[in-house]
C-alpha cells in the first residue's frame, strides 16, 4: 500500500508555494485521528515545502475537543467530524478559514459544502467522508446470523462484538434500530435507546477507534460496528470480512480541517489544507487509508477496483439509507454524554 501512495505522489503534478510566506512559518503541529493521513503524504508535504509536520493523535472527537478546550494552544489543524464543527464554531473554539487563501477548495463537491453545522465553510475544509456500518467476519459467523443492525443484539454474540469509542455512534445505533434519528433530540427517545444498548453492552468484548480492523483481522471479535475505512483494508486482507448497510440505517460522516483558535501557524495550516486537497494527494489519501474523498477529481483517479467498491464508494441508493451525523444543542449533548458515560461504567 505504500508503495501505491508513493508512486502517486511521485506522479502528481508539481505543487508550488510562496516560499516568502511560509519563510518564518516552518512548522505546523497537526492533531488527527490515529492512523488517518498516510506518512508519505506529510513526508512529501514537508520535502515541498520545508515544513516539519509534528503530528499527534487522538481516537474520539470527545478527547480532540477536550484538549483543545483546555489547552488552548498547541495545535495548527484538529480535524473533527460535523457535528464537533458545530459544536466548536459555537464556542469560539475556531478561527475563521478564508477559503480564497485554499484554490483547490473549488474541487470539492458541492453535496458537501455549506452544511448546516458550518454555513459557506466559514471554519472548516472538508477532508474526508465515509460510513460508520456492520463488519462482519463471515469465516465466524454465518452470513445470515447479521443482516440488519438489531441482529447485533443476538445473545450467541456476547463478548463478540467490537464499537467504537464515540458516543454518538454507539448511541446512533441503538436509536436506528427504533426507528429514530441519529441526531435524535427527543429527552424520552434518547432515553429508550440508552436502555435498548444496555441490552446490548454484554455482547461488547471491545471499544476501539483507534484500529478495530485489528481486532477483526485477529478474529478477537466476529463483528461490530466500524468505519469504512477500517472495514476496507480488513476485507482487503480477508475477503471473509464483509460490510452492510443495514435496512435501519446507519451513520454518515464527514471530518474536516479546521484551525483552533491557538493556532500559531496560520500560513503552514492553509498550504497543508490546500495541498491535501490537490487531486492526486487526495486520491492518494483515499486509496490508503480506505476512505470516500469529497474531491471531485480524485475520485476519477482512484482504481477502477476501488472506485466500484461499495465500501469506499457507495451507490447513490445505499448513501440515501444513511444519515449525516449532525451537531446537537448543549442540554441534548450533555445527555448524551450522561448516557454514554452510563453504558460504560455499569
Amino acid at each position: 500500500m505504500k508503495n501505491i501512495v508513493q508512486a502517486v505522489l511521485m506522479a502528481a503534478t508539481v505543487w508550488a508555494l510562496t516560499t516568502s510566506a511560509l519563510a518564518s512559518d516552518k512548522v505546523l503541529n497537526l492533531y488527527i485521528w490515529s492512523e488517518y493521513i498516510p506518512d508519505e503524504v506529510v513526508a512529501d508535504f514537508s520535502k515541498k515545502t520545508g515544513i516539519k509536520v509534528n503530528i499527534s493523535t487522538y481516537d474520539s472527537n470527545e478527547a480532540m475537543y477536550a484538549k483543545v478546550k483546555l489547552v488552548g494552544k498547541g495545535y495548527d489543524i484538529v480535524v473533527p467530524s460535523s457535528d464537533f464543527v458545530g459544536l466548536m464554531r459555537r464556542e469560539g473554539l475556531l478561527l475563521p478559514i478564508d477559503t480564497k487563501k485554499i484554490p483547490h477548495f473549488s474541487l470539492v463537491a458541492p453535496r458537501f459544502v455549506n452544511q448546516s453545522f458550518d454555513p459557506n465553510n466559514g471554519y472548516s475544509i472538508p477532508y474526508m467522508w465515509g460510513s460508520t456500518s456492520i463488519a462482519v467476519n463471515t469465516e465466524l459467523l454465518p452470513k445470515e446470523t447479521i443482516t440488519k443492525a438489531v441482529d447485533l443484539w443476538k445473545p450467541e454474540l456476547k463478548g463478540r462484538l467490537i464499537m467504537p469509542n464515540d458516543l454518538r455512534e454507539v448511541i446512533g445505533i441503538g436509536l436506528k434500530t427504533l426507528g429514530y434519528s441519529i441526531n435524535e433530540t427527543n429527552p424520552e427517545h434518547l432515553e429508550k435507546a440508552y436502555q435498548q444498548l444496555q441490552k446490548l453492552m454484554p455482547n461488547i468484548r471491545v471499544f476501539d477507534s483507534d484500529s478495530p480492523k485489528q481486532a477483526l483481522l485477529a478474529g478477537e471479535v466476529a463483528a461490530g460496528l466500524v468505519y469504512n475505512g477500517e472495514a476496507f483494508i480488513a476485507n482487503s486482507e480477508n475477503p471473509a470480512i464483509t460490510y452492510i448497510y443495514p435496512p435501519e440505517g446507519f451513520s454518515l460522516w464527514l471530518d474536516s480541517f479546521c484551525i483552533p483558535k491557538g493556532a500559531e501557524h496560520l500560513e503552514a495550516a492553509y498550504a497543508f489544507m490546500d495541498y491535501v486537497l490537490t487531486p492526486k494527494v487526495s486520491a492518494a489519501i483515499s486509496e490508503a487509508m480506505g476512505y470516500s474523498s469529497p474531491n471531485t477529481k480524485a475520485i476519477t483517479l482512484l482504481p477502477e477496483a476501488m472506485k466500484k467498491n461499495s465500501i469506499v464508494n457507495p451507490s447513490p441508493e445505499m448513501v440515501a439509507q444513511g444519515e449525516f451525523l449532525d451537531h446537537l444543542d448543549a442540554d441534548t449533548l450533555k445527555l448524551y454524554e450522561q448516557y454514554w458515560v452510563q453504558l460504560k461504567t455499569h
